[in-house]
């Protein structure tokens, strides 16, 4: 939800004054998309901070008057914070992830792409795979203002008498690949989640935080859920980024966010 908000700022979908009625629910034809409960009027802040699946339903996939940016630019903003790609971390069998498209789905399901996938992957479900190390690291890029780096297990190689033989070095993959502004209007919406919304449970952290929750189905029964948090910290002038996830372990919000 943070870097489609980015990437609705970016395209002039929304703006940070746009607002949208979150009644719980919207209804396309006979089919109908929830969210986890009736927010009210909501803009990009509160939507953030309170995950309303309403807000990013409409900017990713349209609702009213408000146009939706789509599977292609979904994908392609994504793609820019690291998403579908090796992060290149100096470990073997890291995980690409997956973003999915409108060609790939004719392709391998045989079937058309519905306003109701673009909802799914607006929200970060139906098709879409990441792996924590890019959520790490796309939140990372939120806090720095637009850098991606490539990930290093190693900071440096030491004699045994402490010398140090050799520094690594940090890595950009990118940079600059959206504005700051969007950027600070969400490092905003992230630390108003801890304030006031879905981890304030963190609200008296020395020196603040930014952060979002997730809580994402999975598998059979479709009741069960991975809890997802990523953050990062302290709010003003980040230093640290962590993602916390425990497979099938819940709510983000009550299980991985206190972790």
């Amino acid at each position: 939800k943070p870097f489609l908000g980015i990437a609705a700022l970016e395209e002039k979908i929304v703006n940070d004054k746009t607002t949208v009625n979150d009644i719980g629910f919207i209804n396309v034809g006979s089919q109908e998309f929830r969210g986890w409960t009736a927010l009210g009027i909501v803009d990009i802040y509160r939507a953030i901070a309170m995950s309303s699946n309403i807000f990013f339903y409409t900017i990713g996939g349209g609702y009213g008057n408000i146009a939706g940016l789509g599977p292609i630019k979904m994908a392609d903003y994504l793609g820019r914070f690291g998403f579908s790609k090796s992060t290149r971390i100096d470990l073997p069998g890291e995980s690409e992830g997956f973003l999915p498209s409108p060609d790939w789905k004719r392709a391998t399901k045989r079937e058309g792409w519905f306003v109701g996938d673009s909802y799914n992957m607006s929200i970060g479900q139906g098709f879409i795979q990441v792996t924590p190390l890019q959520l790490a690291l796309a939140t990372a890029a939120i806090a720095n203002n637009g850098t991606l780096f490539k990930p290093r297990v190693v900071k440096s190689i030491m004699a045994k008498d402490g010398r140090i033989i050799k520094n690594i070095e940090p890595e950009v993959l990118s940079k600059n690949f959206v504005q700051s502004e969007s950027l600070a209007i969400v490092r905003k919406a992230m630390h108003e989640t801890v304030v006031s919304g879905s981890a304030r449970a963190l609200a008296n952290l020395p020196g603040g935080a930014g952060g979002k929750t997730g809580t994402a189905e999975f598998g059979d029964p479709k009741d069960r859920t991975h809890a997802w948090y990523t953050s990062f910290a302290p709010a003003n002038e980040p230093k640290i980024a962590l993602t916390v996830l425990i497979e099938g372990g819940g709510e983000g919000s009550s299980v991985a966010a206190p972790i």
